[in-house]
Protein backbone atom coordinates (compact mmCIF):
# COMPACT_ATOMS: atom_id res chain seq x y z
CA UNK A 1 0.00 0.00 0.00
CA UNK A 2 1.35 3.41 -1.38
CA UNK A 3 0.98 6.22 1.65
CA UNK A 4 0.28 9.53 -0.12
CA UNK A 5 1.68 12.57 2.25
CA UNK A 6 -0.78 15.26 2.87
CA UNK A 7 1.60 17.64 1.78
CA UNK A 8 1.85 15.69 -1.90
CA UNK A 9 -2.35 15.39 -1.97
CA UNK A 10 -2.84 19.20 -1.35
CA UNK A 11 -0.73 20.20 -4.16
CA UNK A 12 -2.29 17.65 -6.08
CA UNK A 13 -5.91 18.69 -5.23
CA UNK A 14 -4.95 22.55 -5.86
CA UNK A 15 -3.78 21.42 -9.65
CA UNK A 16 -6.45 19.68 -10.24
CA UNK A 17 -8.84 22.26 -9.14
CA UNK A 18 -6.86 24.76 -11.09
CA UNK A 19 -7.01 22.86 -13.96
CA UNK A 20 -10.96 22.46 -13.46
CA UNK A 21 -11.10 26.36 -13.21
CA UNK A 22 -9.50 26.79 -16.58
CA UNK A 23 -11.72 24.12 -18.18
CA UNK A 24 -15.12 25.41 -16.87
CA UNK A 25 -14.07 29.47 -17.87
CA UNK A 26 -13.34 28.13 -21.19
CA UNK A 27 -16.82 26.60 -21.68
CA UNK A 28 -18.09 29.47 -20.30
CA UNK A 29 -16.21 31.46 -22.84
CA UNK A 30 -17.12 29.62 -25.63
CA UNK A 31 -20.60 29.40 -24.58
CA UNK A 32 -20.86 32.65 -24.77
CA UNK A 33 -19.12 33.57 -27.79
CA UNK A 34 -21.58 31.67 -29.77
CA UNK A 35 -24.40 32.71 -28.42
CA UNK A 36 -23.11 36.23 -29.35
CA UNK A 37 -22.49 35.14 -32.82
CA UNK A 38 -25.25 32.96 -33.78
CA UNK A 39 -28.99 33.05 -32.77
CA UNK A 40 -31.53 31.27 -34.29
CA UNK A 41 -34.08 32.89 -35.79
CA UNK A 42 -37.40 31.81 -33.53
CA UNK A 43 -35.19 31.82 -30.30
CA UNK A 44 -34.30 35.43 -31.31
CA UNK A 45 -38.39 36.08 -31.97
CA UNK A 46 -39.37 34.68 -28.63
CA UNK A 47 -36.73 36.96 -26.83
CA UNK A 48 -37.96 39.84 -28.61
CA UNK A 49 -41.73 38.96 -27.38
CA UNK A 50 -40.96 38.15 -23.96
CA UNK A 51 -38.77 41.83 -23.74
CA UNK A 52 -42.03 43.67 -25.02
CA UNK A 53 -44.22 41.36 -22.82
CA UNK A 54 -41.94 42.59 -19.60
CA UNK A 55 -42.72 46.13 -20.58
CA UNK A 56 -46.31 46.11 -21.24
CA UNK A 57 -47.11 44.45 -18.05
CA UNK A 58 -45.47 46.63 -15.99
CA UNK A 59 -46.31 49.62 -14.04
CA UNK A 60 -44.76 52.18 -16.12
CA UNK A 61 -46.55 54.99 -17.54
CA UNK A 62 -48.12 54.57 -21.19
CA UNK A 63 -45.27 56.84 -22.22
CA UNK A 64 -42.41 55.50 -20.54
CA UNK A 65 -43.59 52.12 -21.99
CA UNK A 66 -43.62 53.66 -25.55
CA UNK A 67 -40.27 54.56 -24.94
CA UNK A 68 -38.84 51.56 -23.83
CA UNK A 69 -40.63 49.61 -27.15
CA UNK A 70 -39.25 52.82 -29.63
CA UNK A 71 -35.98 51.34 -28.04
CA UNK A 72 -36.40 47.50 -28.74
CA UNK A 73 -37.84 48.01 -32.05
CA UNK A 74 -34.71 49.91 -33.02
CA UNK A 75 -32.46 47.12 -32.10
CA UNK A 76 -34.59 44.11 -32.97
CA UNK A 77 -36.23 45.50 -36.61
CA UNK A 78 -34.82 46.27 -39.54
CA UNK A 79 -36.20 49.43 -39.96
CA UNK A 80 -34.55 51.08 -43.01
CA UNK A 81 -34.77 47.77 -44.72
CA UNK A 82 -39.16 47.98 -44.92
CA UNK A 83 -38.52 51.83 -45.66
CA UNK A 84 -36.45 51.15 -48.66
CA UNK A 85 -39.24 47.89 -49.45
CA UNK A 86 -42.10 50.21 -48.85
CA UNK A 87 -41.17 53.21 -50.82
CA UNK A 88 -40.96 50.89 -54.12
CA UNK A 89 -39.41 51.70 -56.90
CA UNK A 90 -39.59 55.16 -56.86
CA UNK A 91 -36.67 55.12 -54.50
CA UNK A 92 -34.01 54.62 -57.60
CA UNK A 93 -35.33 58.08 -59.16
CA UNK A 94 -34.76 60.07 -55.62
CA UNK A 95 -31.69 62.09 -55.37
CA UNK A 96 -29.38 61.37 -51.96
CA UNK A 97 -30.58 64.47 -50.19
CA UNK A 98 -34.71 63.46 -50.54
CA UNK A 99 -33.68 58.96 -49.70
CA UNK A 100 -32.40 60.27 -46.75
CA UNK A 101 -34.82 62.90 -45.46
CA UNK A 102 -37.11 59.90 -46.50
CA UNK A 103 -35.29 57.43 -44.23
CA UNK A 104 -35.72 59.96 -41.24
CA UNK A 105 -39.58 60.50 -41.73
CA UNK A 106 -39.95 56.59 -41.98
CA UNK A 107 -37.83 55.58 -39.06
CA UNK A 108 -39.90 58.68 -36.91
CA UNK A 109 -43.23 57.43 -38.29
CA UNK A 110 -42.23 53.52 -37.76
CA UNK A 111 -41.16 53.90 -34.24
CA UNK A 112 -44.67 56.15 -33.46
CA UNK A 113 -46.96 53.84 -35.30
CA UNK A 114 -45.58 50.82 -33.82
CA UNK A 115 -44.64 51.54 -30.10
CA UNK A 116 -48.43 53.39 -29.66
CA UNK A 117 -50.19 50.54 -31.10
CA UNK A 118 -48.61 47.88 -29.18
CA UNK A 119 -48.57 50.08 -26.00
CA UNK A 120 -52.28 49.40 -26.08
CA UNK A 121 -51.69 45.87 -25.10
CA UNK A 122 -51.53 45.34 -21.44
CA UNK A 123 -49.51 41.99 -21.46
CA UNK A 124 -49.93 40.18 -24.81
CA UNK A 125 -48.98 36.23 -24.75
CA UNK A 126 -47.02 34.60 -27.62
CA UNK A 127 -45.58 31.75 -27.90
CA UNK A 128 -43.61 30.45 -30.52
CA UNK A 129 -44.12 27.21 -31.82
CA UNK A 130 -42.11 26.46 -35.57
CA UNK A 131 -40.19 28.12 -37.91
CA UNK A 132 -39.31 27.71 -41.56
CA UNK A 133 -35.87 28.58 -42.72
CA UNK A 134 -36.50 29.51 -46.47
CA UNK A 135 -33.09 30.82 -47.63
CA UNK A 136 -29.47 31.92 -45.53
CA UNK A 137 -31.37 35.21 -45.54
CA UNK A 138 -34.53 34.68 -44.54
CA UNK A 139 -36.84 32.54 -41.91
CA UNK A 140 -40.18 32.67 -41.00
CA UNK A 141 -41.17 32.34 -37.54
CA UNK A 142 -44.39 30.97 -36.75
CA UNK A 143 -46.18 32.24 -33.31
CA UNK A 144 -49.73 32.77 -31.79
CA UNK A 145 -50.96 35.44 -30.12
CA UNK A 146 -52.93 33.92 -27.08
CA UNK A 147 -56.79 34.46 -26.99
CA UNK A 148 -58.29 36.67 -24.17
CA UNK A 149 -61.92 37.63 -23.55
CA UNK A 150 -61.61 40.55 -25.77
CA UNK A 151 -59.71 39.13 -28.94
CA UNK A 152 -59.74 35.30 -30.53
CA UNK A 153 -56.36 33.74 -31.34
CA UNK A 154 -54.31 35.43 -33.81
CA UNK A 155 -51.49 33.56 -36.08
CA UNK A 156 -48.45 35.94 -36.33
CA UNK A 157 -45.63 34.75 -38.90
CA UNK A 158 -42.30 36.65 -38.42
CA UNK A 159 -40.09 37.10 -41.89
CA UNK A 160 -36.28 37.30 -39.91
CA UNK A 161 -33.67 38.45 -42.37
CA UNK A 162 -30.67 36.20 -41.47
CA UNK A 163 -27.90 37.17 -43.39
CA UNK A 164 -25.90 38.24 -40.57
CA UNK A 165 -26.56 35.23 -38.20
CA UNK A 166 -25.01 37.73 -35.37
CA UNK A 167 -27.60 40.19 -35.97
CA UNK A 168 -31.04 38.61 -37.19
CA UNK A 169 -33.76 41.71 -37.58
CA UNK A 170 -37.31 41.32 -38.16
CA UNK A 171 -38.20 42.54 -41.54
CA UNK A 172 -41.99 42.14 -41.54
CA UNK A 173 -45.14 40.83 -39.36
CA UNK A 174 -47.67 38.40 -41.45
CA UNK A 175 -50.68 38.48 -39.25
CA UNK A 176 -53.78 36.06 -40.25
CA UNK A 177 -52.04 35.96 -43.76
CA UNK A 178 -51.63 39.75 -44.52
CA UNK A 179 -48.28 41.15 -44.58
CA UNK A 180 -47.90 44.51 -42.84
CA UNK A 181 -44.60 45.01 -44.74
CA UNK A 182 -47.27 44.82 -48.15
CA UNK A 183 -49.97 47.00 -46.66
CA UNK A 184 -47.67 49.82 -46.11
CA UNK A 185 -46.31 49.88 -49.42
CA UNK A 186 -49.65 49.83 -50.80
CA UNK A 187 -50.47 52.66 -49.10
CA UNK A 188 -47.68 54.53 -49.93
CA UNK A 189 -48.18 53.90 -53.47
CA UNK A 190 -51.60 55.04 -53.67
CA UNK A 191 -50.37 58.59 -52.42
CA UNK A 192 -47.40 58.96 -55.05
CA UNK A 193 -50.02 57.78 -57.19
CA UNK A 194 -52.74 60.29 -56.44
CA UNK A 195 -49.92 62.97 -56.56
CA UNK A 196 -48.16 61.70 -59.81
CA UNK A 197 -45.77 60.27 -57.75
CA UNK A 198 -44.43 63.56 -56.02
CA UNK A 199 -42.05 62.50 -53.58
CA UNK A 200 -42.92 65.41 -51.35
CA UNK A 201 -46.53 64.14 -50.96
CA UNK A 202 -45.25 61.39 -48.92
CA UNK A 203 -43.06 63.82 -46.90
CA UNK A 204 -45.71 65.69 -46.45
CA UNK A 205 -48.19 62.79 -44.69
CA UNK A 206 -45.54 61.41 -42.92
CA UNK A 207 -44.52 64.77 -41.27
CA UNK A 208 -48.36 65.25 -40.62
CA UNK A 209 -48.53 62.03 -38.80
CA UNK A 210 -45.17 62.55 -36.51
CA UNK A 211 -45.82 65.47 -35.69
CA UNK A 212 -49.68 64.78 -34.41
Amino acid sequence: MIVIGKKFKTKSLIKIMKKSNILLVSLIYFLTLGKGFTMQADIFVQSTVNRASTVLASNNSKEKKIEELKSIAKETVDINGIGLYTLGSIRKTLSDDQLNEYTRLFNNYFLISFSSRLAEYTNPEIDVFDKEVLNANYTIVNSLLKATNDRPEVKIDWRVYTKDPKNPLIRDLIIEGLSLARTQKEEFSSILNSNNSDINALFNVLKNFNNN
